[in-house]
């Protein structure tokens, strides 16, 4: 089965994710970035009015890929803006898909993330998983969504949610 890994990070959480799911599954891995530095402005501004920014590298053409597994954030509840472009470009070349996002979690859970995969795609996604970093946090005081923000995955956890979302994406690629 052939795998192909695309990333995007705003903080490197996500691209150590992504880059570590990729060895386990022998994948390509293309992380994506953008020609302008992001800001927390043009986070809100692009959530706000549906914008999708430019990015590199160009879209490629996925279709020979059996399973595209996408990994990136989550912002006000939604998918982060870098990855629209490819769902926009690629969508209509997508076998299977899954998204994977490490994201705060300080605010909850995401449950609209499927949805609007399944509306962006065009078909539903094989799996969403979305690990929260205010689990990895001590619950007393309660994190905030500046604790979350600032946090670092360690090498420990890249390898603990590794481990539980590839074993996760066999059974859904077994389905």
């Amino acid at each position: 089965m052939k795998i192909t890994v695309i990333s995007y990070s705003l903080t490197g959480n996500n691209e150590a994710l992504a880059a570590s799911i990729a060895s386990e599954f022998s994948a390509e891995h293309i992380s994506i970035t953008e020609p302008k530095p992001r800001t927390n402005a043009t986070i809100a501004l692009d959530m706000l009015f549906n914008r999708t920014p430019k990015v590199n590298p160009i879209v490629n053409n996925v279709e020979d890929s059996d399973m595209v597994i996408f990994v990136g954030p989550v912002w006000m509840g939604q998918v982060a803006a870098p990855l629209r472009a490819y769902f926009k470009h690629l969508k209509t070349s997508l076998n299977q898909y899954a998204f994977i996002s490490i994201s705060g979690g300080a605010d909850g859970p995401n449950p609209k993330l499927a949805r609007e995969l399944s509306k962006r795609v065009g078909k539903k996604p094989a799996a969403v998983i979305n690990p929260h970093i205010v689990d990895l946090l001590p619950s007393d005081p309660k994190p905030t969504r500046e604790d979350t923000s600032a946090y670092r995955l360690t090498d420990e956890d890249v390898r603990s949610l590794t481990n539980e979302i590839v074993k996760t994406l066999r059974e859904a690629m077994a389905e």
